[in-house]
């Protein structure tokens, strides 16, 4: 059974997943769209302390198998490190590659930008000519090419409405009228980095990759040169070609300084003008490729170091295409199963546990393996002040469901939803760093292990799952251990919320709370401050809660802090190792809730409705396939009767409400969907929440509030039923699990038209 309802075409691909042409975009744009309802926009990061500027960013080209691979019903390729990643471009060979939209919201609750493509192959294809002109309907020549907005303005309406932040412009194709037809092109590259400025934002992007020349013949140049720079210039940033060498990233580092001072049309040594963007060495991307055995520099798969110690520590940012190789890889080998594909992921990523026993290429001049996480600034979430951050830990794949610790699907198979996915925790890998909280004993260090365990889980697939062993000691003592970090706005109140399970031996007690620590090296310049008492709840399956408010107080205003564990340790001998471990389900960070004298809204799912689809319509066997829709709202208490204001000149509001991005609207994260089986027409009288039936999760379509019922979906024997009851309930942005009184209900009998 899958996670999520795929739906058969009539249904789900309304919303088109690509364009394999230009004329499909233009009958995509023949009707009316709506912007996606359920795309997270995107939040930039805060600056960290020590963040540098002389380090390149890293962009990932995820080329999987020509995109739009995820199933819902199976495994599949996953990325997890967004923390390393400042861009990640969505590519397929495909016309124009749209991101799906589980893939950026992903990347956009971590603070990175999603790009789809736009890519033309192959010699002699109209559309190169057409994505400039437009509509325009003139005999082109070489001195004649009319420049339209026509498709710039499109392109930019698709960003918008799917959520994605711009394109990657990828023209492997010789230009039939050469150099006027490349400045043409320039030139387009303008309308359209300034369309998508006017309707993605400021922080929108469009990147050139290295292929035709300034003559309009491609040519790859594997750096920036004279051959390039005009569309270097025109665009945001530069992908270059993977074929360089390392004295090519010298020659491209003197090229940016001489041009840097140089103004063209003169030998003047003086700043360039105006109409010259000025660059960074940070806007070339240097092209990587994973993919081993196609040319480029002291190979690929875990010999991408050494081609990237030429990249990232001289200034240049690293372009990673084609990550995806070591699933690729790995599902040659029928036998492999997804946890070792991700100790192998892991070690290309952030290392193996053990480097020193870990070889997996000849020493190199570069010297020994390095894993990515070694070249690249690893940067937290957005603020939590100005979105919530929530993680269940979630990887995006699993072979199970869990709903308040409640296992409610299991599969065979697994399933794949990116929507889901989360940080799993960038402070516990490849290694946690346990360590006594009491600096001045002499005693050995805590070790550690983490797994993804998907055994078990709290809201979602999976659980966190952290063993530590500590060894015998004189003295009890505290360890600390740090989990996620995060940057802070100061002087702001948070509230935090982990639920956890711990389990240790029968002779050892635990006492563990969640804490916040400053990972400012500057003693004196920071502290995190805990406000009251830590609240404990227990869960049920075992799970427990703990809550605590804080505020970081600096004299800056920003500050980087970890969220992890405080655990004392009381073992009956004290000279004896213990090894014990710790079961994150989930973890929220958000603004303090405002207090009890403010008119705070509570959520709830209200108004469900279920149409049939067509094909259900026309087919009885399939008459519970359809589509459900819901309404969110958020309801206030009874204001109370007493409340008057007798004296206009009253300065004392009836009542407060408070305007922040957390507090004006409940916030979900997505949908539970249930059913119950209806056997007769009284049955759904006598429905409750005790016979549901899980059946999927939203997400998949970047719609909030709709999820498609297919026959996959549905339990065994669903074709006797003579109809459904379904239930929608929410889970909100801080992994909050609405009540059944908070969620809506819909029944619908078969060969109805729709019900409510």
């Amino acid at each position: 059974m899958p996670l999520l309802g795929e739906g058969h075409s009539d249904f789900v691909r309304d919303e088109a997943p690509y364009f394999r042409s230009l004329a499909e975009l233009d009958t995509w744009f023949a009707q009316p769209h709506d912007k996606l309802s359920g795309v997270v926009p995107y939040q930039p990061r805060p600056q960290v302390d020590g963040q540098s500027d002389s380090i390149g960013k890293l962009l990932v080209c995820h080329d999987y198998k020509g995109g739009y691979t995820e199933s819902p019903s199976g495994l599949c390729y996953t990325f997890n490190f967004w923390r390393l990643c400042d861009t990640f471009v969505y590519f397929s060979h495909h016309r124009v590659t749209v991101p799906p939209s589980g893939w950026t919201n992903t990347a956009h609750k971590q603070g990175t930008k999603m790009l789809g493509t736009l890519i033309f192959e192959g010699n002699g294809n109209p559309d190169c000519l057409q994505i400039i002109v437009g509509y325009a309907d003139f005999a082109v020549t070489g001195k004649n090419i009319p420049i339209s907005k026509r498709y710039a303005v499109l392109l930019a309406e698709l960003a918008y409405q799917r959520g994605f932040d711009g394109y990657l412009l990828n023209f492997e194709s010789d230009l039939p009228y050469e150099t006027d037809h490349a400045r043409a092109l320039a030139a387009w590259i303008l309308l359209l980095k300034a369309e998508l400025r006017v309707k993605v934002g400021p922080h929108a992007q469009v990147m050139w990759y290295d292929s035709v020349m300034y003559n309009g013949r491609l040519k790859y140049q594997n750096r920036l040169n004279g051959y390039n720079l005009p569309f270097f210039l025109a665009a945001d940033t530069l992908f270059t070609n993977y074929w360089w060498k390392p004295e090519t990233q010298d020659s491209m580092a003197q090229y940016v300084a001489n041009l840097k001072r140089a103004v063209p049309g003169s030998n003047a040594s003086t700043d360039a003008p105006s109409f010259v963007p000025d660059k960074a060495l940070q806007d070339i991307y240097s092209g990587v490729d994973v993919w081993p055995g196609r040319g480029q520099y002291g190979d690929s798969g875990f010999s991408c170091y050494r081609s990237i110690t030429y990249t990232s520590p001289r200034g240049f940012s690293t372009a990673l295409f084609a990550p995806g190789w070591t699933w690729e890889a790995a599902t040659e080998n029928p036998e492999q199963n997804w946890n070792e594909w991700w100790d192998n992921e892991r070690k290309f990523w952030l290392g193996p546990l053990n480097l020193e026993n870990f070889t997996p290429i000849p020493d190199s001049p570069e010297g020994p393996f390095k894993p990515m996480a070694a070249f690249f600034q690893d940067l937290p979430p957005p603020d939590p002040l100005s979105s919530v951050f929530y993680t269940n830990f979630s990887p995006g794949v699993s072979y199970s469901w869990f709903v308040e610790g409640k296992k409610v699907m299991d599969t065979k198979k697994g399933w794949s939803d990116i929507d889901k996915q989360s940080s799993i925790g960038n402070l516990v890998w490849p290694r946690p760093t346990p360590s006594r909280q009491d600096a001045e004993q002499e005693e050995a260090v805590p070790t550690a292990t983490t797994v993804l365990d998907m055994t078990d889980g709290y809201n979602g697939g999976n659980t966190l799952t952290l063993t530590i062993t500590c060894p015998g000691s004189e003295s009890e003592g505290t360890i600390w251990l740090p989990v996620q970090s995060l940057t802070l706005t100061t002087r702001e109140s948070l509230e935090a919320r982990v639920v956890y399970k711990a389990t240790a031996p029968n002779d050892v007690s635990l006492r563990s709370h969640i804490d916040v620590k400053s990972l400012s090296n500057e003693e004196d310049d920071s502290r995190v401050l805990a406000i009251g008492q830590t609240t404990v709840k227990d869960l049920p399956h075992g799970w427990t809660s703990q809550t605590i408010n804080f505020t970081a107080t600096s004299t800056k205003n920003t500050m980087s802090v970890a969220m992890g564990f405080l655990i004392d340790v009381v073992r009956t001998d004290s000279l004896a190792n213990v090894t014990f471990s710790l079961s994150l389900g989930q973890l929220a960070v958000y603004p303090i809730p405002p207090p009890q004298s403010v008119s705070v809204g509570t959520p709830s799912i209200t108004g469900a409705k279920f149409a049939p689809s067509a094909h259900a319509l026309n087919t009885n066997a399939d008459a519970l396939e359809g589509v459900l829709t819901w309404d969110t709202t958020s309801t206030f208490t009874p204001i109370d009767s007493d409340v008057q204001i007798d004296d206009p000149e009253s300065i004392t509001p009836a009542w407060l409400l408070q305007d922040t991005p957390a507090s004006r609207f409940p916030t979900f994260a997505y949908f539970n969907i249930y059913t119950v089986p209806l056997h007769d027409a009284a049955a759904a009288a006598h429905a409750d929440t005790g016979s549901t039936v899980f059946i999927g999760t939203t997400g998949l379509d970047g719609r909030a509030n709709r999820f498609y019922v297919e026959p996959a979906c549905l339990p065994r024997g669903w074709d006797t039923w003579d109809g459904a009851k379904f239930y929608v309930q929410g889970v909100t942005d801080r992994g909050e699990v609405l009540p059944w009184e908070s969620c809506a209900t819909v029944v619908h009998k078969k060969y109805e038209k729709s019900s409510t």
